[in-house]
C-alpha cells in the first residue's frame, strides 16, 4: 500500500495545530549557518508556514518553495514570502541550478528510500551549501502505531501493514549517510505539546487526522470511517488521558540534522 496520502491536503485542517508545527521549523532555522550565495528552497514547503521565517533570515535572496500540492501551494503563495513556488514531488525534484539551501520541514517522513534521496539532494548545494532537515520520529508512539492496528483489524481487505517501515531513519543511519558529505549535526528532540480541548474528537486525533491520519482516512468512507474513529477515539483515551480542563499531553519526537557541504 502507498505511504502517501492519495487525495490533496486540506490546510485549513493543517492549521489548526500550526504554532506547535511551526516550532520545530524554527528550531531547526535557527542551527542553520552562514550560506554562500544563492537561492534557498524550502522543500515540501506546504501552505508556506516557513516561508517568512526563511525570508527574513535571509533577506534579499531567491526564495523557492517546492511541493505537490496545489491546495498548499496556492496557500503558500498568499504569503507573499516566495519568489518561485513549483508544484513537484520530491522524490524526483532536481534543482535547475546549485543552491545554498535546501531546508525541509516534516516532508522527508513521506518521501522512501533517504540513502539515495539525501546524497543526491546534497549534490544540488553550492559549495558550502547546506542541507537542513526536520522530520517526525513518532510512528511507533501510540497516536501513530494505533493508525495501523486499528486499521489493519477493522479492514484487512484495505489495509496490510505487515511490510509498512518508517522512512525516517535512525540517527546513526542518517551518520552513515551523511558524515562523509560534509559537516554533520544530528539531534533528536521530543517536544512536550499540549492539546486544547475539543468536544467533538480526542485532541490527538485532531491531530493526526490532517497529517498521519491521512494514510488510513484517505482510503476510507461513511460507516468505515466512523468506525474507525471512533475505535481510535477509545484507545487514545486510554494512552492519552485529558486533563481536568479537557487538553491533553501529547509528546510528540522529532529528529534533525543539518549538513553543511565542503567550500570549493
Amino acid at each position: 500500500m502507498s505511504a502517501t496520502p492519495q487525495c490533496d491536503w486540506d490546510p485549513e485542517a493543517y492549521h489548526r495545530f500550526r504554532g506547535l508545527r511551526l516550532r520545530p521549523a524554527l528550531d531547526l532555522l535557527a542551527q542553520v549557518p552562514p550560506l554562500p550565495a544563492g537561492a534557498a528552497v524550502d522543500l515540501g514547503c506546504g501552505s508556506g508556514a516557513v516561508g517568512p521565517a526563511l525570508a527574513q533570515r535571509f533577506p534579499g535572496r531567491l526564495l523557492h518553495g517546492v511541493d505537490r500540492s496545489p491546495a498548499m501551494l496556492e496557500e503558500a503563495e498568499a504569503t507573499g514570502a516566495y519568489q518561485r513556488l513549483e508544484q513537484a514531488d520530491i522524490s524526483e525534484w532536481t534543482a535547475e541550478a546549485p543552491v545554498a539551501l535546501i531546508f525541509s520541514n516534516a516532508a522527508l517522513n513521506w518521501v522512501p528510500g533517504h540513502a539515495e534521496l539525501l546524497p543526491r539532494l546534497a549534490g544540488m548545494l553550492a559549495p558550502g551549501g547546506v542541507l537542513a532537515v526536520q522530520s517526525p520520529r513518532q510512528q511507533e508512539a501510540p497516536s501513530h502505531r494505533l493508525l495501523r492496528e486499528i486499521s489493519g483489524a477493522l479492514y484487512p481487505h484495505l489495509f496490510d501493514w505487515s511490510a509498512w517501515r518508517d522512512d525516517v531513519e535512525e540517527l546513526a543511519e542518517y551518520d552513515r549517510i551523511l558524515s562523509g558529505l560534509g559537516e554533520l549535526s544530528l539531534w533528536e528532540t521530543t517536544y512536550a505539546q499540549l492539546l486544547p480541548p475539543d468536544g467533538r474528537a480526542h485532541p490527538v486525533r485532531r491531530f493526526t487526522e490532517s497529517t498521519a491520519g491521512r494514510r488510513v482516512l484517505d482510503r476510507l468512507a461513511g460507516p468505515e470511517t466512523e468506525s474507525f474513529l471512533s475505535g481510535y477515539d477509545a484507545e487514545l483515551e486510554a494512552h492519552y488521558p485529558r486533563r481536568p480542563d479537557g487538553s491533553v499531553l501529547f509528546p510528540f519526537r522529532r529528529s534533525f540534522f543539518v549538513l553543511r557541504v565542503p567550500e570549493a
